[in-house]
């Protein structure tokens, strides 16, 4: 999987803080920057406030190919900033499962259900964008492109863009 796509799926399950490597539970890691027109109109930092704890279980088929990834447990809470306006809003820590199936065809099925954030693209479909916290299950494609396509929406929503523009 092209190191692209593997980030745009850390980052649209930031809110439960899957990163490639564990942080030490007393560390933080370091804000992520996304510059204006791409998480939300204006430059927007995202920030972890350590304290969650997931579990990560993969399965592999027969040749040893992982297949799938479950991830869950108690996610992260986040800040996000307005670098423009110094606007804040935050989430909690909160329960959260995350189900990601490789294809064969290179592509990716992630399934997200509790307390997740997506944030879509310019790139994706529909387009972004949006950095939204869903409280309920989500469901997109990644294709080998890295480009995003909304699958399946349903509970809650909160549009962290409309809260700080």
């Amino acid at each position: 999987m092209p190191t692209r796509t593997r980030g745009r799926i850390l980052t649209a399950a930031f809110l439960t803080a899957i990163l490639s490597a564990p942080a030490l539970p007393a560390q933080a890691a370091p804000p992520e920057t996304f510059p204006a027109g791409l998480a939300c109109d204006f430059e927007m930092e995202m920030a972890v406030i350590p304290g969650g704890h997931i579990v990560n279980r993969e399965f592999r088929d027969a040749d040893g190919n992982v297949v799938r990834v479950l991830q869950a447990g108690r996610g992260e809470a986040l800040t996000f900033t307005n670098l423009e306006t110094g606007a804040e809003a935050s989430s909690r820590s909160s329960g959260f499962a995350i189900q990601t199936k490789f294809n064969p065809d290179g592509t990716v099925t992630v399934t997200m259900s509790g307390n997740t954030l997506l944030i879509m693209f310019p790139t994706d479909i529909p387009a972004g964008p949006t950095t939204t916290i869903h409280t309920g299950r989500v469901t997109f494609d990644v294709s080998t492109e890295g480009v995003f396509t909304l699958a399946k929406s349903s509970g809650r929503t909160r549009d962290i863009c409309a809260e700080l523009g």
